[in-house]
């Protein structure tokens, strides 16, 4: 396996690959840890600036990505806000959380997809797989996630993952 995502789509449910030259714990931590959030979390050229989380099952992470680069056109000073609910986590293995676009308050955004995601942390010879599998609640909710350019998001944000974990190991 590369350390390149490898992308499924099965009708409304996506899932993602990818693994990462670092211990699962590390890997795990920069999912449940705001100080390790706030330096990849988003697309290359957007910023976290609000980061609240409470990482436990039934606790919220809410968040604020901004586009600090200039060259993204219309897109720079947009804010982005969204909330996590978790609903399981296995320390260092998996963390199952439901994912919403929001406002500042944490008020969940009327008309945008919500979906399930399960994240799992496994040990790959010395490294670590992730794999998130996220289901939403049609072919049509996951397609208008997919025309946003999430997949581009989600590369950039998974590569801005792998050279946060190589700085901080």
């Amino acid at each position: 396996m590369s350390n390149k995502m490898i992308t499924k789509v099965e009708g409304p449910q996506l899932t993602l690959e990818r693994v990462f030259d670092a211990p699962r714990e590390l890997v795990f931590q920069a999912f449940s840890e705001a100080e390790h959030l706030k330096h990849w979390w988003g697309p290359r050229g957007w910023t976290l600036t609000v980061c609240n989380i409470d990482f436990r099952p039934g606790g919220i992470w809410h968040y604020c990505m901004k586009c600090i680069d200039e060259n993204q056109g219309d897109f720079f000073n947009y804010e982005s806000w969204g909330k996590g609910v978790y609903q399981e986590i296995i320390d260092g293995e998996k963390i199952v959380y439901t994912d919403y676009f929001s406002d500042a308050e944490g008020n969940e955004a009327e008309g945008m997809p919500s979906t399930q995601v399960t994240l799992t942390f496994e040990e790959h010879e010395g490294k670590t797989k992730l794999t998130s599998s996220s289901i939403y609640a049609s072919e049509e909710a996951l397609k208008t996630v997919l025309d946003m350019g999430m997949e581009q998001g989600i590369t950039e944000t998974w590569d801005r993952l792998a050279e946060h974990l190589q700085a901080v190991k």
